[in-house]
């Protein structure tokens, strides 16, 4: 069985005696996504005792990169081209002279397998993949798969996720670790300050419904549904506001089709915002039509600030939104179902409140961004030191020195 590294972890010792690791994170770019989001909260609560972290994003920083950049080595355009094989002897050659002890891959595609292949050949003894979908986005799903050999870690972000990754991906069971998404639940919270600020925004009136959706503008996400979602809903429910928040390649089609369906004067498209806590917490329905997750970060934040959520039934959506608890499940690609359950929630508004509120008791006791933390850590730790044992034996002798 794969290890729930979440519910399990130790306190991890200050590894002053040998200097932290150091860390490397590489990931394709930096938009305002959810994974994005979820490793700069990675980063910052980091113990910078245990590990320093850095990040190496194979194409432009993207917004997230940039606004880390003054607080963390933050190392970009490394990739020309889908094909450009120089990727490799720069990754090697970053690592190298980085003098990095630890690498984790975050999402599947081209960084998973250009980030392990190098950091195999720059001897990084830690080498790890963190996923965060249950797809292979960009059909390089077989190259990966011959890198599992040297890969000491899969993370996976459920229970449920763990399983799929170990019966369906068929990655080892023993390599497979359960780290739980988490979130600062004193950032997103509740406010009805944030809802008053962002209808004055948008010249809304107090009682104007917003149903919203937090996701980079990529095809996964499904966005083509949420906005004929809105047009359905608009015809039940017309005092009703739709925000976008993210950007990305779906940009220009979502354009097109807010204008053929009639329905730009009540769609939002916000792009990438830094206030997103306040974004999410002006929302009285938050909506997810993904056709592939593991487990959003953005329904979390939705939770978090109390604000029931209804999403598409796949990867382990189903373990935070409760149906009829926290929220409403519709089977993936189920416009009207999605409809139906906006409308219900918009016309009960006091059903929706108890829904959100237990969503948020619920993030509270479940996803902690702490534990999350001393998750990585405590994995990246424990791997290392059975892999160097020199360090093993100065943590030991550091652990008598301080008991």
């Amino acid at each position: 069985m794969f290890q729930r590294i979440q519910q399990l972890y130790r306190p991890v010792l200050s590894r002053r005696a040998n200097g932290p690791l150091r860390c490397l994170f590489v990931i394709t770019s930096m938009p305002v996504g959810g994974a994005e989001t979820l490793l700069v909260n990675l980063m910052q609560r980091m113990n910078r005792d245990c590990m320093i972290p850095e990040v190496a994003c194979l194409k432009e920083a993207g917004p997230l990169g940039e606004e880390i950049a003054k607080d963390f080595k933050v190392h970009s355009n490394l990739l020309s081209s889908k094909y450009d094989l120089r990727i490799l002897p720069r990754l090697v050659h970053l690592m190298t002279t980085r003098q990095v002890d630890v690498v984790i891959t975050v999402g599947a595609g081209d960084k998973m397998f250009w980030g392990r292949l190098a950091a195999k050949i720059a001897g990084v003894p830690v080498i790890a993949a963190a996923l965060h979908s249950t797809g292979w986005p960009d059909g390089v799903g077989k190259l990966n798969r011959v890198l599992t050999r040297i890969t000491d870690a899969f993370i996976a972000v459920a229970d449920s996720h763990g399983e799929f990754l170990r019966d369906f991906e068929k990655f080892p069971a023993d390599k497979i670790n359960v780290i739980r998404n988490g979130i600062d639940c004193d950032r997103f919270v509740p406010s009805d300050e944030a809802r008053q600020n962002l209808r004055a925004e948008l010249g809304l009136t107090r009682d104007e419904s917003i149903v919203g959706i937090v996701a980079a503008l990529r095809p996964e996400k499904n966005h083509a549904m949420f906005l004929r979602s809105a047009a359905a809903v608009l015809k039940r429910c017309p005092d009703t506001h739709f925000v976008v928040v993210g950007d990305g390649p779906e940009r220009a089609g979502m354009e097109t089709l807010i204008g053929l369906l009639g329905i730009r004067d009540r769609v939002h498209l916000l792009g990438t915002r830094h206030d997103v806590p306040q974004l999410v917490a002006a929302m009285d329905v938050f909506a997810l039509p993904s056709l592939n997750e593991a487990s959003p970060v953005s329904i979390l934040e939705a939770l978090s600030c109390g604000v029931p959520v209804v999403a598409t039934e796949v990867g382990s959506i189903a373990e935070t939104v409760l149906d009829g608890v926290t929220g409403h499940l519709v089977a993936s690609e189920d416009e009207n179902a999605m409809t139906e359950a906006m409308v219900r929630l918009l016309k009960h508004p006091e059903n929706a409140k108890a829904m959100g509120q237990k969503g948020r008791e619920m993030v509270q006791a479940t996803g902690s961004l702490d534990a999350m933390v001393r998750g990585y850590e405590s994995l990246a730790v424990e791997i290392y030191d059975s892999k160097v044992p020199t360090v093993q034996g100065s943590r030991q002798s550091l652990a008598k020195e301080q008991g």
